[in-house]
């Protein structure tokens, strides 16, 4: 089975990913993932988007797709789920190229549907550790202590990408390249949408629901 997650940033699309792969085995192919391991391992990629995504825009397009081509193949026929790919028409169109060349379809596209504001909170709300890559974030996980990490008392950072006048730009963003695959994929019947500002439990519920009447 072929998912696609969509929605904005701070939607939980990593966090719902991460229940898929515990309950249904999928493989997370994130987008996001493979880039920031690309800025902090300083590969040739890394050093190329570092400057576009500490502002909020979206990587060019041929870097996405050959980042991604290369990590579909190395899954071959296992289950998977695509998070931050695609992001605009053209890489849903290319995917769709890509995919009846390998004789592959999407099953379902869940789309995780939040209110802006939400977020905003949400994502400049996320914070790390530097030393033991500890992650916090709002409502769910704060520090005991403001600013302090739990395990090693180190200060904890904000991404670049979460500052909020960057999330408001990525938001942006997003509503301008982003938003139109929801009706994309909703003319081709694959679209489920999903209330995500509830409590995660009850959106991985939701999705739950969809992939068993699904697969």
């Amino acid at each position: 089975m072929i998912l696609i997650l969509l929605g904005p940033p701070g939607s939980g699309k990593g966090t719902q990913a991460k229940r898929l792969v515990k309950q249904r085995g999928f493989t997370h192919l994130s987008t996001g993932d493979m880039l920031r391991e690309a800025v902090k391992n300083e590969t040739e990629l890394g050093l190329k988007v570092k400057s576009i995504m500490d502002t909020g825009e979206l990587v060019a397009d041929d870097l996405i797709i050959g980042l991604i081509t290369e990590k579909m193949q190395e899954v071959g026929g296992a289950a998977f789920m695509l998070d931050g790919f695609p992001r605009n028409l053209t890489q849903a169109e290319k995917l769709d190229e890509i995919f009846v060349a390998e004789n592959l379809s999407v099953d379902r596209v869940i789309f995780l549907n939040v209110a802006e504001e939400e977020l905003v909170k949400r994502l400049s709300g996320r914070f790390y550790c530097p030393k033991c890559n500890a992650g916090y974030n709002y409502p769910a996980h704060l520090p005991k202590v403001d600013g302090v990490c739990d395990t090693d008392g180190e200060k904890i950072l904000r991404r670049p990408d979460d500052e909020e006048d960057v999330v408001r730009n990525r938001l942006k963003v997003y509503h301008r390249l982003t938003s139109p695959l929801e009706n994309y994929y909703r003319e081709k019947g694959l679209l489920a949408e999903i209330s995500a500002g509830e409590h995660p439990d009850r959106v991985t519920e939701s999705i739950m629901k969809v992939i068993t009447a699904t697969w």
